[in-house]
């Protein structure tokens, strides 16, 4: 991804904070000089430093097949909104989209047995529908064992993340401001969640 030094973020914990917030994410693989995408869910855990992504898909999804040894992208996008060049202080402007996104590369490994599967997938009910969880404890064995047979379970150990928070940096801190301002009275939510990451990020003067 291509990404000046001024719009990456190195900071972790808001690395951590935006990925677990906009976990549904994009798989990308390429094996074999074809391209595949899927729009999964995806689970952040930590193992000291390193980082894997917990994921799931259809067993009926032809792209699992291509989990060899190749690097796998996980594509993870936040708030993005369109830039009027009617919204900076210096006229001769052009328009832009200002975004947030992060880049995570690594290699893929199955999560085998019908135990680990179980415990992965109520691990994302847990997260995502705890008043749920109850009643996937008491699915009959039988219907989870049938469900699970229906997915692949795997995690990616991240090798590298590629970070780009495009805010304007290079326009300097007053347009930042003048654009964060014009955000902030959007009907969208997504541009207003971007000028809050936008004030966050106010270059210095």
């Amino acid at each position: 991804m291509y990404s000046p030094a001024y719009n990456q973020s190195a900071e972790r914990a808001e690395l951590l904070e935006f990925l677990r917030a906009h976990n549904f994410a994009l798989l990308v693989t390429g094996t074999g000089g074809r391209l595949h995408g899927s729009h999964l869910p995806v689970l952040i855990r930590e193992e000291g430093e390193r980082l894997v992504l917990e994921m799931h898909m259809a067993k009926a999804n032809p792209q699992w097949q291509e989990f060899f040894d190749d690097e796998v992208l996980v594509v993870f996008w936040g708030p993005h909104a369109y830039v009027s060049p009617r919204w900076y202080e210096q006229k001769e402007r052009v328009p832009t989209w200002n975004y947030a996104a992060v880049h995570a590369y690594g290699i893929v490994k199955l999560v085998e047995g019908r135990e680990a599967k179980r415990a992965a997938q109520r691990k994302l009910v847990d997260h995502q529908d705890l008043g749920w969880l109850p009643e996937f404890d008491s699915l009959s064995p039988a219907y989870l064992s049938q469900m699970l047979d229906a997915i692949v379970v795997f995690e990616v150990a991240v090798a590298r993340l590629e970070t780009r928070w495009k805010l304007s940096q290079n326009r300097g801190r007053r347009e930042q401001e003048l654009i964060a301002a014009e955000l902030e009275t959007s009907p969208d939510s997504q541009a207003r969640a971007l000028a809050a990451l936008t004030r966050k990020h106010l270059v210095s003067e």
